[in-house]
C-alpha cells in the first residue's frame, strides 16, 4: 500500500517533468525563429575552392550625426561573421549633394532592397556596405525625410533643390575632403564653401572615421549629372585596382569610363581622397538629376561584385 508522502512524492515528480519538457518545447522553438532571421546559403568560390556556409544578413550602424544631428547610417549586407576566410568589404555611398542629387540617395536604396532580396548574389567572401544618405540635411529640405522617400516627396522649387545641395552649414561636403582642399571651391561657374578646413564638417568626419576604422576593399560613390565612371586620384596618378575598377564598372552598365573628371578644377574631392588613402573608388555619375538608372547599376554593381569574389 503506497503511503500518502510517497503518493506526494510522485505527484511532485510528475509535474516537475511536465515543467522541464514545455520550457524546453518552447527554447527550442524561440532558437528556431532566431536561426530564421539569418537565411543560410553555400557558395562555391571559384577556382576549385571548397565551398562555404554564408551568413548572410543585415545590420545598421550609425556612423555618425548631421550637422542638424540626424543619423548618418550605414547598413551592412553579406557574410557579416565569416570565420577563417579573408573578407572584402565593399562602399557604396549615395547622397552626398543630398536633396540636389535626390536620385543618388535613391539608386542607393534600390541597391538596399535587391540585396535584401538576392542575398545569395553577395559572394561569400564579399561584405556590402551602403551609406545610402551622406548629407540627412540637405536631402531632407528637399523631400523632407532623410529615409527612403518617393519621386512624388520632391520639392517642386528648384530654388529649394539647388539649397539641398549643401549641408546645415551651406558647405559642399564633396569639397571637404583632404585633397587638395580649399576653403573656397567651385561647382561648375560658381564658388561655393569647403568648410573651414578639410573634414570641418561632421558628415565628412563621418565618412572619414569609417573609413579609418574599416579600410573597405574599394569604393563606389553615385553623383549627378554627366552620364559616365570616373576613376579617382590624388596626385598619385590611377592605380591599377581603381582602372580595373572603372572598368569593370563602365563596361557592365553602359556608363562610358574616364581617368578623371576634368570638367572643371575640384578640390575636396571624396573619392580623389579615398585614392590618397589607398582605397580604390570611383565616382558613378548619373545622367541626370531624375533617373536611377537602376538597370545599368544593376549591371555595374553585379560585375564589381562578381570581380571581388576572387
Amino acid at each position: 500500500m503506497i503511503s500518502l508522502n510517497h503518493m506526494k512524492n510522485i505527484i511532485i515528480g510528475l509535474v516537475i517533468v511536465v515543467i522541464i519538457g514545455v520550457g524546453g518545447y518552447f527554447l527550442m522553438n524561440r532558437s528556431g525563429d532566431k536561426a530564421t532571421e539569418t537565411p543560410t546559403n553555400t557558395t562555391s568560390l571559384p577556382n576549385g575552392a571548397p565551398s562555404i556556409t554564408q551568413v548572410t544578413s543585415r545590420e545598421e550602424t550609425v556612423i555618425g550625426k548631421s550637422v542638424e544631428n540626424r543619423d548618418i547610417i550605414a547598413y551592412h549586407y553579406g557574410n557579416l561573421n565569416m570565420q577563417g576566410t579573408s573578407t572584402k568589404e565593399l562602399l557604396f555611398v549615395g547622397g552626398i549633394h543630398g536633396g540636389y542629387e535626390w536620385n543618388t540617395a535613391l539608386v542607393a536604396y534600390e541597391l538596399m532592397d535587391y540585396l535584401k532580396a538576392n542575398p545569395s548574389n553577395i559572394p561569400s567572401n564579399v561584405k556590402v556596405t551602403v551609406i545610402p544618405v551622406l548629407n540627412p540635411d540637405g536631402l531632407t529640405k528637399v523631400v523632407g525625410t532623410s529615409s527612403k522617400f518617393s519621386v512624388s516627396d520632391v520639392s517642386k522649387s528648384q530654388t529649394t533643390v539647388v539649397a539641398g545641395r549643401f549641408n546645415a552649414n551651406t558647405v559642399d561636403l564633396n569639397r571637404n575632403f583632404d585633397c587638395d582642399w580649399q576653403t573656397e571651391a567651385t561647382w561648375q561657374s560658381k564658388k561655393v564653401s569647403g568648410g573651414a578646413s578639410a573634414f570641418s564638417e561632421p558628415e565628412s568626419m563621418a565618412l572619414k572615421n569609417y573609413v579609418n576604422t574599416n579600410e573597405p576593399t574599394a569604393a563606389i560613390v553615385w553623383y549627378s549629372s554627366a552620364g559616365g565612371v570616373f576613376s579617382s586620384n590624388c596626385h598619385n596618378g590611377v592605380s591599377p585596382e581603381t582602372s580595373t575598377l572603372t572598368r569593370t564598372y563602365a563596361k557592365a552598365s553602359g556608363y562610358p569610363a574616364h581617368d578623371n573628371f576634368d570638367f572643371y578644377e575640384i578640390t575636396g574631392d571624396m573619392v580623389n581622397w579615398l585614392a590618397k588613402e589607398n582605397i580604390p573608388a570611383i565616382s558613378v555619375l548619373l545622367t541626370n538629376h531624375t533617373d536611377t538608372e537602376w538597370t545599368k547599376n544593376k549591371a555595374g554593381i553585379d560585375a564589381v561584385l562578381k570581380y571581388y569574389s576572387k
